[in-house]
């Protein structure tokens, strides 16, 4: 007879109780509300011990061995929080996970307590074996657990649930349950959006001297390059963007021989690729390039840029954390629209103190799947997303959410972008 697995909350308790665990602790005499250490694991000051509870967890579960499993930490955050979200004598209280310094969470039992949290019944039946029913929620309770949390690296999908739910099906001795082959469980459709190469493609938009001169949506999972009136070096990575000829679509002589001596100066071009949640830059020609984030009808022009691409070495660009952070608040009404679109002045300095039609070549670049989810959160008001989602992105599947739906799956995406 195999050990069987304990219920998270009356195992819970009992760490709370024990007080071994480093930042687990009650916060009232009550025992109501209690507090748990909730670190980013890409913190430079992140030790193992301050994923003890997640681990200690994964250990109690069967999810992980010492000595023979892989640490995964992530993995081990994800299940701990999808096993207390699914508890409804337990709600989450405060949530100071972005806390520079403290980073933790608060919950409480919304019951009268822990008093009525018992350990599970493994009392025998008349026959001499376990009941049925508690065989059949332990059953229910892993699967649930296996669906909700999968580990990097599991099937591509944007399948919301799996087509065919698991079912119970009854052993050789007719009366106690065994589950049938376990599925692929689903992953996170929009961590699947924002990791997959495929669904990479921006929107390249060209300006000399204000007047728009190109428009292209390019498909491009390597990353891009904008050169000049050459191609370029070829055997640089990225896809080589041809910025167009000024005599093409500039009168003014003056205006298109200066905007040709800017073209002719890119070089190998300014390139621009994702890795992990960043968005990458560098220059490899002569020409100076400064950046900013700004909305898509205007630069960030009444101000300072926010950086100078450097050249021959890469520079971030865009962190998709604070993104994803500035759009859960979006949709709560409690933030602006989060800003997603780049400004690159090229050439010269940042239009500072001029109009910035003035400049000689302005490009701005707009990740598709990141205005995708800006759209998503507009359908209906910010705080009413019921209907059906068009991503508007070639390779992807419309998407039918909730609000609590969207947000849950972004906040996942918050606590998990390291990838």
């Amino acid at each position: 007879m195999g050990t069987q697995k304990p219920r998270i909350l009356p195992w819970l308790v009992s760490q709370l109780d024990q007080g071994q665990l480093e930042g687990v602790a009650w916060l009232d005499e009550s025992r109501t509300r209690f507090r748990i250490p909730w670190k980013h694991g890409l913190r430079q000051d992140a030790q193992l011990e301050d994923f003890g509870i997640f681990q200690a967890w994964a250990e109690a579960s069967g999810a992980y061995t010492p000595g023979k499993d892989k640490p995964d930490l992530p993995t081990w955050k994800r299940n701990f929080r999808s096993a207390l979200n699914r508890k409804e004598a337990l709600r989450l209280a405060e949530d100071h996970s972005k806390d520079p310094h403290n980073p933790h969470k608060i919950y409480e039992f919304v019951t009268s307590g822990v008093g009525n949290l018992a350990e599970p019944d493994t009392s025998l039946d008349t026959n001499g074996r376990f009941s049925t029913s508690d065989i059949q929620e332990d059953i229910l309770e892993k699967l649930l657990s296996d669906m909700d949390l999968a580990p990097d690296g599991g099937p591509s999908s944007l399948t919301m649930a799996p087509e065919n739910p698991p079912q119970l099906l009854l052993g050789p001795n007719l009366d106690v349950p065994a589950p049938c082959p376990k599925p692929g469980p689903p992953e996170n459709p929009l961590k699947q959006l924002l990791e997959s190469e495929e669904e990479w493609e921006f929107e390249v938009t060209v300006f000399y001297r204000g007047c728009q001169v190109f428009q292209q949506t390019v498909f491009c999972p390597g990353g891009l390059r904008l050169v000049g009136s050459e191609a370029g070096d070829r055997t640089l990575p990225g896809q080589p963007i041809r910025l167009p000829d000024p005599a093409a679509s500039l009168t003014d002589r003056g205006v298109t021989d200066y905007v040709q001596r800017v073209l002719s100066c890119l070089g190998g071009g300014l390139a621009l690729w994702r890795a992990g949640q960043w968005l990458w830059a560098q220059r490899l020609g002569h020409c100076r390039v400064y950046w900013a984030v700004g909305e898509e009808l205007l630069p960030n022009s009444g101000h300072r840029p926010d950086g100078e691409v450097p050249k021959d070495r890469e520079g971030g660009v865009f962190n998709m954390g604070p993104f994803i952070a500035d759009l859960i608040a979006f949709i709560e009404g409690s933030g602006r629209s989060p800003r997603y679109t780049l400004w690159f002045c090229v050439g010269q300095s940042w239009p500072q103190d001029q109009p910035w039609v003035k400049r000689l070549v302005m490009v701005k670049v707009v990740p598709m799947c990141l205005r995708a989810l800006l759209d998503m959160a507009r359908v209906g008001g910010a705080s009413s997303l019921e209907n059906t989602v068009d991503l508007h992105i070639s390779n992807s599947q419309p998407l039918s959410l909730t609000s609590d739906q969207y947000k849950a799956y972004l906040q996942d995406l918050v606590e998990d972008m390291d990838f």
